[in-house]
């Protein structure tokens, strides 16, 4: 690709295809030659089931140029403070860890999990090396009306209503970034499946013709699968759950405190997910067919809600667990949906869009350079990224003890966990998880989040001492004194996380 003139066409809409258009057009939109069409169908209707992101979003919008404060106001949107697990370690309703999204104190130094185990008996690993449960356990938003536009006390990312969250990031990619929006269908592509995309026919605008295309086209992945036949690594036999029931269930008080965390509640043939937006919380059901039937699960699903969803609809969602065997192959990138697929548990779908975009953003020749060095890069870089997904969400379920069901104990068996989890598992048994473990720069999940999650459900190393250890032992617990005392500060100084999201409505945040 010269610099004289490069087209991208983005065929699709929805999430994936309005947050590739942004990123890529802030990223281009003083360099001339470069033009972004986004072709999108009025026939389908966006999924919009994932409304939790990452912390990872507030760079991303600050990068296009949305205002935090028209987010809160435009896309129905609540501050998230991590993930909250009730019932994986066992079926006891007490039972419950956290996935903060802050990382553990100190953890840039050095491992503080060491000096934790004296203690775990007296305090369990998310509370000792954060303050950010004790802020969810109270409700409490991650910062304060005075705290700056995507500025924060404690790491934070978003929960929001995902079809707001496409008129926004719509009206701002065609008013303020210069994209080309076409709405219309996509009835053929030219091009040999051997070849690279020439261009995509539209049944009202003709030929729509460009150097790179993005499939954004959802399930359909209409280039990508459809005319490149490129097949999917199929995941189902490592993440069973193939179905979701999804419903919005409105709060019965307007005044309801909105929780500062994604719930996930584990059930016999899977797990629910609870978010809460500003004036509805949105919940589903995440199960296994081979385990569970609709109907035993839509029943599961409304005694979670309790009287309020005998009234409400559900809406019945297929999952098919992989991603593709080339996420890149000639011109064409599969981005969303099209790339693939998981269950929701971590929230993935979004951070994968995000960073999809930025590496093409960033790393498009666009001085004649050799597309096939990037399209290589790109492809090795995805495909660890999809495969850690799998690892970490199959974690999850290999660490638990619950034995109520077929479910939980099948998906103990050794032949349902890949290998590349296997070996961290056996590993960790006397190591604990680190930065050795995940040596890219930008992991989806860095060994902070690996430690949340082995430690909070119940697990432990075997260390043997050493000096590297015991040399921050009086650090380590200087920093504990620390946690705890900070978390007692924020605890009295925050506002309710509805409580900060009216004031934002009234008053807006401040920007830099």
């Amino acid at each position: 690709m010269g610099n004289a003139q490069c087209n991208i066409v983005i065929v699709g809409g929805g999430s994936a295809g309005w947050l590739t258009a942004g990123i890529l057009a802030a990223e281009y939109l003083h360099t001339p030659g470069i033009h972004i069409t986004l072709i999108e169908s009025s026939d389908i209707s966006s999924i919009g089931v994932g409304e939790g992101t990452w912390p990872s979003m507030r760079t991303t919008l600050q990068r296009i140029g949305i205002s935090e404060t028209d987010l809160i106001r435009c896309c129905n949107a609540s501050f998230k403070q991590g993930s909250l697990f009730r019932q994986w370690r066992n079926n006891d309703a007490q039972d419950l860890y956290h996935h903060p999204f802050s990382p553990p104190v100190a953890a840039v130094e050095f491992d503080i999990y060491p000096h934790w185990q004296p203690y775990q008996q007296q305090i369990d690993f998310a509370h000792a090396v954060s303050p950010q449960p004790r802020l969810i356990e109270a409700g409490l938003a991650p910062k304060q009306i005075s705290t700056p536009e995507y500025a924060f006390v404690c790491n934070y990312g978003y929960h929001l209503d995902a079809g707001k969250f496409v008129e926004l990031l719509r009206r701002h990619c065609t008013d303020k970034l210069a994209v080309r929006h076409i709405i219309d269908n996509v009835i053929a592509v030219h091009g040999q499946p051997d070849a690279p995309i020439r261009a995509v026919q539209t049944e009202q605008h003709g030929e729509i013709s460009g150097e790179l295309f993005i499939d954004c086209s959802g399930f359909a992945a209409l280039l990508i699968e459809q005319h490149f036949k490129i097949g999917l690594h199929q995941q189902n036999k490592v993440l069973f759950n193939d179905t979701a029931l999804a419903i919005q269930v409105p709060y019965t008080d307007p005044q309801q405190p909105i929780a500062s965390a994604t719930l996930s509640s584990a059930r016999q043939a899977g797990w629910i997910w609870d978010i809460g937006l500003q004036n509805r919380r949105g919940v589903g059901y995440v199960y296994s067919s081979a385990h569970t039937s609709d109907e035993a699960a839509q029943q599961t699903l409304s005694e979670y809600i309790g009287e309020q969803g005998q009234d409400l609809s559900f809406r019945k969602i297929p999952i098919r667990s992989g991603y593709r065997q080339k996420l890149w192959h000639h011109n064409c990138v599969a981005i969303g949906l099209s790339a693939g697929f998981v269950e929701p548990l971590e929230a993935s779908a979004l951070v994968l869009i995000e960073l999809s975009a930025r590496f093409v953003a960033e790393q498009l020749p666009l001085n004649g350079a050799d597309l096939s060095l990037v399209r290589d890069r790109f492809n090795s870089t995805f495909a660890y990224r999809w495969q850690q997904i799998v690892d970490f969400l199959k974690l999850h379920y290999v660490l638990s003890s619950r034995d109520d069901s077929d479910y939980w104990q099948d998906n103990r068996q050794p032949d349902s966990i890949p290998d590349s989890l296997q070996h961290l598992l056996t590993f960790w048994q006397h190591n604990m998880p680190s930065r050795y473990d995940f040596p890219q720069a930008e992991e989806m999940f860095p060994s902070a989040s690996f430690q949340y999650i082995y430690y909070g459900m119940g697990k432990h190393s075997q260390l043997t001492a050493r000096q590297s250890i015991q040399r921050y032992q009086q650090r380590a617990q200087e920093e504990f004194r620390q946690t705890a005392q900070k978390a007692r500060q924020l605890v009295s100084q925050l506002p309710g996380n509805r409580a900060l999201i009216e004031k934002i409505q009234a008053h807006g945040l401040q920007t830099l």
